[in-house]
């Protein structure tokens, strides 16, 4: 059975589920789920996760992700990218020094209020099932970290390109819109491609029509334990293997605390564990039951 993570350049149209649904086909695998949802408008980096890796989906979802993404000035949308209905246009004379001038607060440790398009729920609701009905709701502003914020290039009088390295939970949209508004001439998002996320690239990514004509679509999956190279390797002798196996504690004194990626002696990718005061447990296993 097909079990491994295909990182997929995922092309624009294509919802994240869209992808799954494809490659459940493809694998014939029902076990399918992705690290972190991309808008329709969106492309770049999708990591998908096949067979018994889906047991490691929660931790690319919490990775670090980086983002190019078109600003356009003098827009304002209901959606905050430039798919949305235009709520408002203004003439826009900004400068370049303005923009990165702007860009400066936007670094580090901000708040932000997630859009009304989103699958966030409140009170039960999804906020662009709200949406859709034309209702708006109050959203609490949530912490996220914008770890890297810089101006590529300019595309036109009112068309930046720029970089994002931010935390899990940040809405490029809404920063887009917060930077339009900061300038006092609003904006929205024109374009979005995820270049990084849980450590993959566009370098390790595979597009959708070179998976759908590979002779053997399995011989392009990564190993799971690719998602945890930043992580110590630990090779256990049998007597600790069998106990992670049994999903009991094992007793190694002179382990440094910390997380491992965790092996049989025969080279079988066992778990990602957790050693603390010398004591060894799995965090979630990975070897076939």
């Amino acid at each position: 059975m097909a079990s491994g993570i295909l990182v997929i350049d995922k092309p624009a149209g294509w919802t994240s589920m869209d992808v799954c649904a494809k490659l459940r086909g493809i694998f014939h695998e029902k076990r399918v789920g992705h690290g972190g949802t991309l808008d329709p408008m969106a492309t770049g980096v999708l990591p998908v996760f096949i067979g018994r890796a889906t047991r490691a989906v929660e931790f690319a979802e919490k990775s670090e992700k980086e983002y190019v993404a078109g600003l356009k000035l003098g827009v304002v949308t209901n959606t905050q990218d430039i798919t949305g209905e235009v709520l408002e246009t203004h003439p826009v004379q900004i400068s370049q020094e303005q923009l990165e001038e702007a860009l400066v607060r936007f670094r580090g440790d901000i708040m932000q209020i997630p859009p009304m398009y989103s699958a966030i729920k409140i009170n039960g609701k999804k906020l662009y099932e709200l949406a859709r009905k034309g209702r708006e709701v109050e959203r609490p502003a949530r912490p996220v970290t914008i770890k890297a914020l810089e101006l590529l290039r300019q595309q036109g009088e009112d068309l930046y390109i720029i970089r994002v390295r931010c935390t899990k939970g940040t809405y490029i949209r809404t920063l887009c819109h917060d930077i339009g508004q900061a300038l006092g001439c609003g904006g929205c998002m024109s374009s979005l491609e995820r270049t990084m996320t849980a450590g993959f690239s566009l370098g390790d990514a595979r597009t959708m029509d070179e998976v759908q004509s590979a002779q053997d679509p399995a011989a392009l999956l990564m190993p799971v334990d690719t998602l945890f190279q930043d992580r110590k390797k630990l090779v256990l002798d049998r007597a600790t293997e069998k106990k992670i196996r049994n999903g009991m504690i094992a007793v190694l004194p002179h382990l440094d605390s910390g997380e491992y990626r965790t092996y049989a002696m025969s080279g079988e990718f066992l778990a990602l564990c957790r050693c603390r005061n010398g004591k060894l447990g799995a965090i979630k296993s990975f070897f076939e039951v």
